[in-house]
């Protein structure tokens, strides 16, 4: 069986990815890790901060003692992903920070890449700021979409790090003037994709794992492991 070492210790996250890909893998995440180095995201796409992530994560395995054990299987991946909400009224904000979307509120007027980032803000926290901002935008302009790049890397014991595959998915739709929906994280109570008139938090995990940014990306992915015949 392949193993995927999923690299957060995001319990949605983890059980988005899972649902998604099925039961053909046996899925890992951080949590197995604790004594793994976080590390920073602070490149300016998703697709570099993706790829950062899962580069770094399995260069620390490929060295780890009891790697065989600890990764279990003729065949490991570490997948990384980075995430978020594009909205055209904020020329692409929140866009990488969405995860740290308020904490901006006290970075001043330093420029969005060396904002104070360290750690994610609640998903609370963040939903309001972006209601904030678009206090007086009308519906029409709301539109926005959420992005996904998934970085995947071979991992082997003693092997030099792999420079890996990244895949993409876009959802497009709107963000609505409140909250809505008791399901998912993030954004997802304030975010209606295009063709529905509910929010991902409405509309529920089962139909979000069908049409989300990050259910495109991994279907990317499941064919590409498919092709290697795994």
């Amino acid at each position: 069986m392949t193993t995927l070492l999923i690299a957060t210790r995001n319990r949605h996250k983890l059980e988005e990815i899972g649902a998604i890909l099925g039961q053909t893998f046996r899925f890992l995440s951080l949590q197995e890790f604790p004594e793994a180095t976080p590390v920073v995201e602070d490149e300016a796409t998703f697709a570099r901060n993706a790829a950062k992530k899962a580069r770094e994560l399995a260069r620390w395995l490929q060295g780890l003692d009891g790697f065989e054990y600890r990764l279990p299987g003729t065949n490991a991946f570490v997948l990384a992903d980075d995430s978020g909400l594009e909205v055209d009224a904020l020329n692409g904000a929140p866009g990488v920070h969405s995860a740290r979307f308020a904490a901006q509120d006290s970075a001043g007027a330093r420029p969005a890449s060396t904002a104070i980032a360290a750690a994610n803000c609640p998903d609370a926290a963040n939903n309001a700021r972006l209601l904030r901002l678009l206090a007086n935008v009308p519906p029409e302009k709301r539109t926005a979409r959420f992005r996904c790049l998934v970085a995947a890397v071979r991992v082997k014991p003693r092997q030099p790090t792999l420079a890996g595959q990244t895949f993409e998915g876009v959802c497009e739709g709107q963000i609505r003037s409140e909250p809505k929906g008791q399901a998912g994280f993030g954004y997802d109570p304030l975010f209606i994709p295009l063709g529905h008139t509910q929010s991902f938090a409405e509309l529920g995990a089962e139909t979000k794992n069908k049409l989300s940014h990050r259910a495109q990306a991994l279907e990317k992915l499941r064919r590409y492991l498919k092709a290697l015949g795994l």
